[in-house]
């Protein structure tokens, strides 16, 4: 068998100078191959960094090429194209605001009116400062019937962008409008139902009257009052004209009876026989 070959140092053995040299510099460039193996794993650490850096490039730049590959879309009126291209794009940067923006109004086009509230909501969390994710929630919320909501949606809006004439004159006076159109709404089905309990428990009805007397014509024409006028609310729509006002509009010509003497039926359906 062939002995291993290795430097070894005896003891009481004499060694040149020149060999002594010689294995002090093998030992300093062993010392150096460990400090470039350092020097290696920090470059390696770099380049995981950079790669990351480059990897997060590249899905900002094909996340815009999606957003406007879905505009071209969305412009040609091919819609759902649209929206699957934003979602792709989304899933490359989920914190893109115009893109929930832009879906938001499509999906309203399309009547998918909670997810547009649900995307444009998206929006304004990523933007919270920017005044047309606000307009844009505010007419999703409005298409949803959360009037309230969307007039909050337009005042934040219009905060934000004082200078902006639609937000006033277009977004929150129509939703001012409609919120006076569902206040009215509200107050006419109270009253319906008031008049509807009225007439179920009449106070004339409670009483004995003779016959004979005119307490009991009297009874009856209250009575039919009552029915006259939860009749007259059941044909009553409230509309908007063009000006914007609130309107109670009765439809059908009978709206005009008013308290005329209503016919005998009437009495029969009031008391409820």
């Amino acid at each position: 068998m062939m002995a291993s070959f290795g430097w070894k140092r005896k003891i009481g053995e004499k060694v040149s100078k020149s060999v002594v040299q010689q294995f002090e510099t093998e030992d300093e460039r062993t010392e150096g191959d460990g400090e470039a193996g350092q020097d290696e794993e920090v470059d390696w650490l770099h380049a995981i960094k950079r790669k990351r850096e480059i990897l997060l490039e590249d899905c900002a730049a094909k996340s815009k090429r999606l957003k406007e590959e879905g505009t071209l879309l969305a412009e040609e009126g091919r819609h759902w194209e649209a929206i699957k291209k934003w979602d792709e794009a989304i899933q490359l940067t989920p914190d893109s605001s115009p893109l929930y923006e832009m879906k938001s109004q499509v999906l309203t086009i399309l009547h998918e009116v909670f997810p547009a509230v649900k995307a444009a909501e998206m929006a304004v969390k990523f933007r919270p400062l920017w005044w047309e994710g606000w307009q844009t929630l505010g007419r999703a919320q409005l298409n949803l019937g959360e009037v309230d909501l969307a007039v909050r949606s337009f005042q934040i809006a219009i905060h934000l962008c004082p200078s902006e004439r639609s937000l006033w004159q277009d977004d929150l006076k129509w939703a001012w409008t409609l919120q006076k159109q569902q206040l009215a709404t509200k107050e006419k089905i109270r009253q319906e139902e008031e008049t509807r309990k009225q007439i179920l428990n009449a106070p004339e009805l409670e009483q004995d009257y003779d016959f004979e007397s005119d307490e009991v014509l009297a009874a009856c024409v209250a009575v039919a009052d009552r029915q006259t006028q939860y009749e007259e609310l059941r044909r009553t729509t409230v509309v908007i004209d063009a000006e914007g006002n609130v309107q109670n509009v009765v439809s059908g010509e009978e709206g005009s009876r008013g308290t005329d003497t209503p016919a005998s039926e009437q009495f029969v359906k009031a008391r409820g026989l």
